[in-house]
């Protein structure tokens, strides 16, 4: 009992080890935390042999991927599930399919499987490695883009396929069927395990958070959250599905719940973790015996496997209206093979569809796949177009605030610190996914969306703002929101950024509650620390630069007035040369009045 549970122990200590050392070094290469814990896996188990039953492992680490998905259910309302659904029934379907058929073919042609063998060898490799695409998407904040919408598509639908797959093992095997009979019954298991989880979800979930929050006790807050995942993964393995569907729709039925960001709060911790541990049992479970007698038909078997893989979902998503950017990213993401090949390969091998050296060969061939996944990602770049401009998603849940910034490039990420620091909640959009990208994994809440569209604005809750913040860059932008929001929402407050000094007329002219010139501020604050660094005092300096701000802004109010060259009469007359601005002098003798000289001076930006 005492050398199981040191040795238990040791185990635990040296895949910590491992996932120390392997994340942080392949993150900082560039080759993404995933393929860092298969390295370590497979340096931990087939070469140094220090864990040898990567197995074991592997079907406990499992729970990684059925965290994962009960996360990404709680991101999903129901109603986006519903907008996914061309995408998931068409895109999803089309793609297992083809996939299936090419690869049952080459099967045949290369392997010399027999008919009944080469399907479920083709649908087996068909299905892609949920755990590795989504970690992927994860990893670089791409869920929420068009592309990364579209994966979550299709690997929903293999989880779905995995049910018909498993029902063909019996019919193709060599061993008679259990017989008609069997298939209804397990096709009303099911049905009935769906529904007991959707009606579970709809009437007892919430008032069972509600009964344990009002008890304040932490911990059971946690207990409950990880025993509705893994009883609605329970309940759907049971039912012939896999245990991350059952987590998924656990996941969307809470979506609407008050309790959605306390549950992904406690979740998290042990979702990260389980998902690391399943990648390095994955590498674990490389039998590099079975790799190195088949060497040849690897190096050949696994290419085959991810260029038809690539070349059926590219095709499928042009077909279906993606463009040429958005289809190479998601083929480079899911061309291996997928985890729940293992199980489909295992029972195939133990209902004599074909041997269990065949059933070691195709798990190889998924591993090595899953290995490549991360490179053929980073590969993507190579042959995407620069002419098609990256589009995400427009999902304004939970949109509304105090503050509607539009636009977050360097000027609004700036104010926005400011206004989170001060206590007041902002919405942002930018039109930039990139922006959306960087921003999300600082805590922003950033949506995609297009400022200029009243539809855009309205779901971003500008009705229930209390100032509207047009922080974008383009003065033509910047003019088109305002005009359109002055004429759609006449009583919204706007604050906006203005980009030069005709600008800033441009905008008081049209009556905003406040502008402010983008480099005005930093010109007046560089200005004055350079005088300070010249030895001038910083009672001095400081006294010039408020002097400076007094007489730029009776400028700005002379050219309202009449026009840019107001105040500029006598350079008009005579030719000046421009003079630095005197000294001010004292407090008691400070000018009121611009004097000639303020004139001679450029207007500043």
């Amino acid at each position: 009992m005492a050398v199981a549970e040191v040795s238990l122990y040791t185990q635990g200590l040296v895949l910590l080890c491992g996932a120390i050392v392997a994340a942080p070094l392949f993150k900082k290469l560039g080759l993404g935390t995933v393929l860092g814990y298969l390295a370590a896996g497979i340096v931990i188990g087939p070469l140094l042999r220090i864990i040898t039953d990567g197995e074991e492992i592997l079907h406990f680490a499992e729970l990684g991927v059925v965290l994962l998905l009960f996360v990404i259910g709680l991101e999903l309302k129901p109603s986006r599930l519903w907008q996914l659904r061309r995408d998931i029934f068409g895109l999803g379907l089309v793609q297992v399919l083809f996939s299936a058929l090419l690869l049952a073919a080459a099967a045949v042609a290369l392997a010399g499987q027999a008919w009944a063998a080469a399907v479920i060898i083709g649908f087996g490799l068909a299905l892609s490695s949920t755990a590795f695409g989504i970690q992927i998407l994860d990893e670089r904040g791409d869920l929420n883009t068009r592309y990364g919408q579209q994966s979550f598509s299709i690997l929903l639908f293999q989880d779905l396929a995995i049910v018909p797959i498993l029902a063909l093992v019996p019919l193709l095997a060599h061993a008679p069927d259990n017989g008609g009979g069997s298939i209804i019954s397990d096709i009303a298991i099911t049905v009935g395990a769906i529904v007991a989880l959707l009606v579970a979800g709809r009437y007892l979930l919430n008032p069972l958070f509600q009964l344990i929050a009002g008890t304040g006790a932490k911990e059971a807050m946690i207990a409950a959250a990880l025993f509705v995942v893994l009883g609605a993964a329970m309940l759907m393995q049971f039912a012939g599905l896999s245990m991350a569907m059952g987590a998924f729709v656990a996941g969307v039925m809470l979506a609407e719940s008050s309790y959605r960001h306390e549950l992904e709060a406690d979740i998290e911790p042990f979702r990260g973790i389980l998902l690391g541990l399943f990648f390095m049992a994955v590498g674990l479970s490389v039998d590099l015996a079975v790799i190195g007698d088949n060497i040849v038909l690897l190096v050949i078997a696994v290419p085959v496997l991810m260029i038809i893989k690539g070349l059926v979902i590219y095709s499928a998503c042009r077909a279906f209206g993606s463009s040429h950017n958005t289809s190479i990213q998601i083929a480079c993401l899911l061309p291996q093979g997928g985890e729940f090949g293992f199980v489909i390969f295992s029972a195939a091998a133990a209902a004599g569809v074909f041997s269990h050296g065949t059933a070691s060969m195709l798990v190889a061939i998924v591993t090595i796949s899953m290995a490549l996944t991360p490179v053929a990602s980073v590969l993507a770049k190579r042959v995407m177009r620069d002419t098609d401009t990256e589009q995400m998603d427009e999902d304004f849940a939970g949109a509304g605030a105090d503050v509607l910034m539009i636009g977050f490039s360097r000027f609004g990420q700036i104010a926005s610190q400011i206004l989170l620091a001060g206590g007041s909640d902002v919405t942002i959009i930018d039109h930039s996914a990139e922006r959306i990208r960087s921003a999300s994994k600082f805590g922003f809440r950033i949506y995609f969306g297009d400022g200029t569209r009243k539809d855009v604005l309205i779901a971003a809750g500008i009705k229930r703002t209390k100032i509207v913040a047009v922080c974008t860059h383009k003065q033509e932008t910047t003019d088109k929101i305002v005009d359109m929001i002055q004429a759609e929402f006449p009583t919204a407050r706007i604050f906006a950024r203005a980009y030069d000094r005709t600008h800033t007329l441009s905008l008081r002219a049209r009556g905003v509650d406040y502008e402010a010139r983008e480099t005005f501020e930093s010109g007046m604050v560089f200005g004055r620390k350079t005088l300070e660094a010249l030895g001038t005092a910083e009672e001095q300096a400081l006294e010039i630069s408020h002097d400076i701000r007094r007489r730029d802004e009776e400028r700005l109010a002379m050219q309202a007035v009449a026009g840019m060259l107001a105040g500029q009469e006598k350079l008009l007359t005579r030719p000046v040369t421009p003079e630095p601005l005197i000294k001010p002098k004292r407090k008691s003798e400070r000018l009121d009045k611009p004097s000639e000289r303020d004139h001679q001076v450029s207007d500043p930006a």
